[in-house]
């Protein structure tokens, strides 16, 4: 099927040695455009960046009934793979769906992922419609869209007008699997969190938080913005504070770790 026009993946390579990369999720149902202007503040700040499009996204909602959660995160693994290779630091940025295959990767990757930036997670749902998803699905292909929930005025998310209840339900499982891993994210972690959010409910922000092994976590309440905060009024706080949370963490990982007598620690 044909890409919706605005929906198609980006990339960014800076001139040089980038140093930097990132790759940047959309959510469940939407497409690259909504991680577009952020993907552009990056890559003017000489990073290189990739904004994959999820297979079963950007096309029409039935194409994504056909699609599982391995197939959104293999596609995000390959951009990874593909910076890895290029760069001396490699991060993941997500946005809702986004932000939960953001820690899949840094629970299968390890070191290898210098650290995530999260934009309203999602690892549950306290809507009790969605336990009935699995059963609903063998009678009815859809639900109601969870799209574009966006406090700034005339800024509309590109995304489905549906959510396809097999998608959905492999989502529930993703969720399941990020859950069960949690401890085994130990990178730095910065979080954003609308403060009003008609998708994700603040839980998820703390199941995470309170589940990761992390020493580096930051929690920041975005005011004036709803789920789709890469759109709206706080994204300049998110672009500022995640491009800073990057240079910070890659000099960190780049700073030889001081050596110190192996009797220190036998003073008295």
């Amino acid at each position: 099927m044909p890409v919706m026009l605005g929906a198609e993946p980006f990339s960014a390579d800076p001139e040089g040695d980038p140093g930097i990369g990132v790759v940047l999720s959309h959510g469940f149902t939407g497409t690259p455009q909504s991680m577009r202007p952020w993907g552009e503040h990056l890559a003017a700040e000489g990073f290189a960046v990739r904004g994959p499009r999820l297979p079963g996204h950007g096309t029409t909602w039935r194409d994504m009934q056909a699609t599982r959660w391995p197939d959104w995160y293999g596609e995000l693994a390959r951009a990874v793979d593909d910076l890895a290779a290029r760069c001396r630091s490699v991060f993941v940025f997500g946005l809702s769906m986004g932000g939960t295959l953001t820690l899949r990767l840094a629970e299968s990757y390890g070191d290898a992922i210098a650290g995530l930036c999260l934009v309203n997670p999602s690892v549950t749902t306290l809507r009790r419609d969605a336990a009935f998803a699995r059963y609903l699905v063998r009678v009815w292909p859809w639900a109601n869209a969870v799209a574009n929930d966006v406090a700034k005025p005339g800024v509309t998310e590109l995304a489905y007008d549906r959510v396809p209840l097999k998608a959905f339900v492999s989502l529930t499982e993703l969720w399941d699997l990020v859950r069960g891993d949690l401890a085994r994210v130990d990178q730095p972690v910065l979080l954003y969190r609308s403060a009003t959010d008609h998708v994700v409910e603040p839980v998820n922000a703390r199941l995470v938080l309170d589940g990761v092994s992390s020493t580096d976590t930051t929690e920041v309440v975005l005011p004036d913005s709803y789920h789709v905060a890469t759109l709206d009024h706080d994204a300049p706080t998110i672009f500022a504070g995640s491009t800073a949370f990057a240079r910070r963490v890659d000099a960190a990982r780049a700073t030889p770790a001081p050596i110190t007598s192996p009797t220190a620690g036998n003073r008295a």
